[in-house]
Parts: structure tokens; C-alpha cells; sequence
């Protein structure tokens, strides 16, 4: 129990009450102003104010208890010195608290825009598969039925069936390489592989679809460096690219593909002419079932070979080159857009 008469008992608690509400008060108006301000903002205001007010109290206090000034040094000190050892970890643990905070929040953001990216690609690849599944269904039918029987068209209602079981088959190989990249499954055989090769394979490749639309495929002669990569993902990103602008050249137009090095870092450029791509949707080239256009449909007067990948490819693109250590960037150049892939150059 206290051995101090009830009056002075009243007295210090209403002086050492008043003293710590005069910094308390202002204290607390601080704290609400910087509401918007970090984690470990807040916690260091809030144990400043508490020790403030905690000292303020004693000092408040001492005064009125007639205190020597031996003993209300010595309180003074203990005060101050607990105060600051409880600010340096209120400031640590907020430290700690604020980064949690952050990583919480990046985590339910990338949660949900998965989510969304998730939903939307459902959404694309449940439209791209029931068109040529409705095709094929119709085309079996009839010849089940034997609506048609002569030979020729027979064999186109073939040839088609090949064509759209040839697109799934596409799409079923994206998703299922997509899914590779998004789990980490994906494990990469590097060693160092000549970029010119891998570049004139895809070209050759990309030549008969080319040539059906009447575009220039134009390659650099020289400056292809080596690079260090998996060759049949490399194959794959160059593939994806080429593609993609062959895909989007209106008839006549030119890609150039074309590479050097940088310093300990390789560079491969693949351009169309296209007409570019707005700025508003370059950020969004490379999600997953983007395509650049509001509607599925493209825009008037312009022909568009129909996609077959539920807009995957470029997705795909990003993420074999990510794997590798390298980085993908999309910017309208020209008469078009320029892809550039970065990825690791091979040791000289």
C-alpha cells in the first residue's frame, strides 16, 4: 500500500494525469494526420508520444512531490533511458512489420490478378475450343450421314478435320507448356548455341506462311552472336515471335529479324510493320489471352490470320525468356513494333 496521505495521492495522479495529456493529446492529433503514412512511421510516432507523455507525467509529477534533485535525476534517467531503448525496437519491430505488410500485400495482388488471369483464360480458351470442336462435330456428322460422298469434298471435310484437330492440338500444347512456366517445372538443358542457327530454322519454318500472306522475311547478315540458352526453348521464343508478327503484317509488309551482343549480354530484335501497337495496351502484350483488340474480331479493313493459340504465345515468350535469365520488351519503331529478348551471351 501507498504510505502517502489520500490528498497527495489525488494530487500526484492529477498532476502527473494533466502533464501527460498535454503531450498525449497533440500526440494522438499527430498520429491520426499520418494515417497514410508507412507502418514504421506510425509505431515511432506512437512510442514517441508514449514516452513523452510517460516522461512528462514523472516530470509533472516530481514537482509536485518535492522530489531532491538527486532522486528526480535519477528518474529522469530511467525514464529516458527506457524511452529510448523502447523506441529503437518499436522502430525494429515496425521495420520488420511494414516489409511483412508489403510482401502480404504484393501477395494478395499477384493472388489477385492470377485469379483474373485465370478466369480470363478459361474464358478465351473455352471460346477457341468450342469453334473447332463445333466444326468438327458438324463435319462428322455429315459424313456419318453421308451428306456428303464424293471424293473431293470428302477430302477437304478431311483436310479441315486435320486443320482444326491441328489448332487444338496447338492450344493444348501452350497451355500445357504455360503451366510449365507458371509452376516451375520448367527445367532448361543450357549450353551455348549459336543464335544464327536457331533463327534460320525458325525462318525456314515461318517461310510457307510468309510467303501465303506475301510477307518479306528479312534476316541480318552478320553479328549473330552465341548465346547460353536451351535450344528447343529458344526455338520455341523465336518461333512464338515470328509468328505473332507475321500475324499481324498486313499483305506486303516486311519483318526484319536482326541480333548482337552487348556487353556479357546477347540481344535478338524481331520487327514488323504492323502499325504499331497503342500505347495504353504495350503493357498488356505479354498476359496471358491478350491480343491487342477490344473484340475478338479485328479491326475494319485489316486482315489478321486467326489466332490459334487462345493469345498465349507471347505469354509463353516471356516466361522461356525469363527462365533463361533474360528479359523480353515490346516498342512501337517505325512502321511497327520491335521485340527485343535479351538473354545471357555465351563466354568467348
Amino acid at each position: 500500500m501507498l504510505d502517502l496521505p489520500s490528498g497527495d495521492v489525488v494530487a500526484v495522479l492529477a498532476v502527473g494525469l494533466g502533464a501527460s495529456l498535454l503531450v498525449g493529446v497533440p500526440g494522438a492529433i499527430t498520429v491520426r494526420m499520418l494515417r497514410r503514412h508507412s507502418i514504421v512511421v506510425h509505431i515511432t510516432v506512437l512510442l514517441t508520444v508514449t514516452v513523452l507523455a510517460v516522461l512528462a507525467g514523472v516530470v509533472g509529477a516530481a514537482q509536485a512531490m518535492f522530489l531532491s534533485a538527486h532522486d528526480r535525476d535519477v528518474v529522469l534517467l530511467v525514464v529516458a533511458g527506457s524511452g529510448v531503448a523502447s523506441l529503437a525496437i518499436g522502430w525494429w519491430l515496425g521495420a520488420g512489420l511494414a516489409r511483412e505488410a508489403v510482401w502480404a500485400d504484393q501477395l494478395r495482388q499477384r493472388e489477385r490478378q492470377a485469379e483474373a488471369n485465370r478466369r480470363e483464360l478459361v474464358a478465351w480458351v473455352s471460346h477457341d475450343l468450342r469453334t473447332p470442336l463445333a466444326g468438327l462435330r458438324a463435319m462428322a456428322e455429315a459424313l456419318e450421314d453421308g451428306v456428303v460422298a464424293d471424293r473431293v469434298t470428302t477430302a477437304d471435310y478431311h483436310r479441315r478435320i486435320r486443320v482444326e484437330a491441328d489448332r487444338m492440338a496447338q492450344l493444348v500444347d501452350d497451355l500445357f507448356e504455360l503451366s510449365r512456366i507458371n509452376a516451375g517445372a520448367l527445367r532448361l538443358s543450357l549450353r551455348r548455341v549459336p543464335l544464327s542457327e536457331v533463327v534460320s530454322d525458325a525462318l525456314a519454318s515461318a517461310e510457307p506462311l510468309a510467303r501465303a500472306r506475301g510477307i518479306r522475311l528479312v534476316a541480318a547478315e552478320h553479328g549473330w552472336p552465341t548465346v547460353t540458352a536451351s535450344e528447343p526453348e529458344l526455338a520455341r521464343v523465336v518461333g512464338n515471335l515470328l509468328r505473332n508478327a507475321i500475324r499481324f503484317t498486313p499483305y506486303d509488309g516486311v519483318v526484319q529479324v536482326s541480333a548482337g551482343r552487348d556487353g556479357s549480354a546477347a540481344w535478338l530484335a524481331v520487327a514488323d510493320t504492323c502499325g504499331g501497337i497503342p500505347e495504353e495496351d504495350l503493357p498488356r502484350v505479354f498476359d496471358v489471352a491478350f491480343r491487342g483488340e477490344p473484340a475478338r474480331s479485328p479491326h475494319a479493313g485489316r486482315t489478321v490470320e486467326p489466332a490459334t493459340g487462345g493469345g498465349l504465345g507471347l505469354a509463353i515468350v516471356r516466361g522461356l525468356v525469363e527462365a533463361h535469365g533474360g528479359r523480353v520488351e515490346v516498342a512501337n519503331a517505325g512502321a511497327g513494333c520491335r521485340f527485343l529478348v535479351h538473354l545471357p551471351a555465351a563466354a568467348t
